[in-house]
């Protein structure tokens, strides 16, 4: 029975302690997805989080290649088609820094705006 009371007692305090624990929420722009759909960006703009470093994923939908190219963020990687590439970007400072599609530059036109 004393067994039983203090397995409670410590259960007790295991979980208020859990209770306390604040989990840090994952933040939605850690990864920013953008698609290539029709030779074009979806979306062109995307909004992050400035003086923080970002994962762009590229996801090519379309079924031919596109190279991801930005000289602001020196970013220049290609993206096979039906295909995803991870981009790592920043810490960026507060502004816009444009990328586009060289196979397709007439079309995919975007930006990363820091704020």
């Amino acid at each position: 029975m004393r067994c039983f009371s203090l397995l409670s007692a410590v259960c007790a305090v295991a979980l208020t302690g859990l209770a306390l624990v604040e989990v840090a929420p994952a933040r939605a722009d850690d990864m920013v997805t953008i698609v290539i759909k029709e030779h074009r960006f979806d979306p062109a703009e995307v909004k992050i989080t400035a003086n923080k470093r970002v994962t762009l994923l590229v996801d090519n939908q379309d079924a031919t290649s596109e190279e991801f190219e930005s000289g602001e963020m020196k970013v220049e990687k290609i993206v096979g088609g039906r295909k995803q590439i991870k981009v790592m970007v920043g810490p960026l400072k507060p502004g816009r820094y444009p990328f586009f599609g060289e196979f397709h530059e007439a079309t995919a036109q975007g930006a990363v705006i820091a704020e």
